[in-house]
């Protein structure tokens, strides 16, 4: 299966999403903060929100691709799923050898898909009896789960990044979704669709990165964020990659440096691209970052540090004179505060100058139809509660 995004705008063809489930079933308010809610969404009308946005995607020309799907197809072979739990499980840091057996006999006791949903959602400690039991099971047991179920994985865009023709599995930065990328890893090694792509980065690295702060403006220039979890170091190591070990066409990367907090998760919770010269950002975003441009120079990387604005620099490297940043919410204060909350920011282009986004951040949608983009708006009461938009929803895998 050929992977092309050498893009944010150009028409979307295939996409990678995950839709809700039991995982959300299973979270509880005293597991909201380790596992990065701040409220539980009602599954429900979740499945509802997210199946709407899928038939969106797919009224307007996308395929779409389900994560589950393509890792039940790696994992159709029984070693495979034996190794897969394996490392889930030391993934999950399940040390106590009576637990870590009865866990690996529970989950390969289901058929394939099984498995996986059992997985995702969590395995609650009242599931089975333990075969054996002595004082360490049982201080342990003093909870409610063996695994914690995966709330964050309809957040698809995380844990893997589509950059050009390969793929970045990423080293996610916390404990609460580190495990999300060992879908994708088996899936490239073992779904004979995807087992050529080339892997720029791989979840084994040291230093954290994830994929919302991956932007592919052009086939020439990345974005990459700086931020509360993605760190320099593995910035670095992505361009010498991509520059120096790779067929890529790109040569610059826009390493902007956010502020390190959650109201600043991600680069694309503060800034999306909608159209070929026009962007959507934060309105606080001018006044809180500093961007370093990574060029590939002969054999090393050139750095150079811009102090000049986000616009301005956008309009040099990416040879337009004609960009234009738009403020969630606009000039209204109090709905830039509001909306930016609810991811008015993260929109998600399917085409030029077309962007799917939540019906609730009315006040953008109308700046953005004002400045002549076209809006499809999608109902977000439940899918919003997440902390994350259409665009943190769903990785491309092909745009042309």
């Amino acid at each position: 299966m050929c992977i092309n995004v050498y893009s944010e705008v150009k028409d979307l063809k295939r996409v990678l999403l995950h839709r809700p489930g039991l995982e959300l079933e299973n979270m509880e308010p005293d597991l909201l903060e380790e596992l990065l809610f701040e409220d539980i969404p009602y599954l429900k009308k979740a499945q509802q929100e997210h199946d709407y946005f899928a038939e969106v995607l797919r009224t307007n020309g996308v395929h779409v691709e389900y994560v589950t799907d393509l890792l039940a197809t790696a994992l159709s072979e029984k070693n495979v799923r034996e190794h897969f739990v394996d490392e889930y499980l030391n993934l999950s840091e399940v040390k106590n050898e009576y637990i870590l057996e009865a866990l690996k006999d529970y989950l390969l006791s289901f058929d394939t898909k099984g498995m996986i949903n059992k997985i995702v959602g969590g395995v609650r400690i009242n599931e089975f009896n333990l075969k054996k039991e002595n004082f360490s099971t049982k201080v342990r047991l003093n909870k409610q789960f063996y695994l914690l179920p995966l709330p964050n994985l309809y957040f698809q865009r995380d844990p893997v990044a589509f950059v050009g023709n390969g793929i970045v599995i990423n080293k996610m930065m916390t404990k609460a979704r580190r495990r999300e990328s060992l879908f994708m890893k088996y899936v490239i090694n073992y779904n004979r669709d995807y087992k050529d792509t080339p892997i720029y980065y791989d979840m084994t690295e040291h230093f954290a990165i994830e994929g919302g702060d991956i932007l592919v403006l052009t086939n020439k220039v990345l974005a990459i964020g700086i931020s509360q979890r993605t760190e320099p170091e593995a910035v670095e190591k992505l361009a010498k990659k991509i520059f120096f070990d790779s067929n890529e066409s790109f040569d610059t990367i826009l390493a902007i440096n956010i502020p390190k907090k959650r109201a600043y998760m991600h680069l694309d919770t503060i800034f999306t691209m909608v159209d070929e010269d026009k962007f959507l950002a934060h309105s606080k975003l001018e006044s809180s970052l500093l961007v370093y441009v990574i060029k590939k120079g002969n054999n090393e990387l050139e750095v150079i540090e811009e102090k000049s604005s986000l616009e301005n620099i956008l309009r040099k490297y990416l040879n337009n004179e004609n960009i234009k940043i738009l403020k969630c919410g606009g000039d209204d204060e109090i709905a830039a505060k509001r909306e930016q909350w609810n991811d008015g920011s993260n929109v998600l282009a399917i085409k030029p100058g077309v962007v799917i986004a939540y019906d609730r951040n009315y006040v953008t949608n109308e700046l953005l139809r004002e400045n002549g983009i076209n809006v499809i708006e999608i109902p977000s009461s439940e899918l919003s509660r997440g902390r994350g938009g259409p665009r943190c929803m769903s990785m491309p895998m092909n745009r042309g």
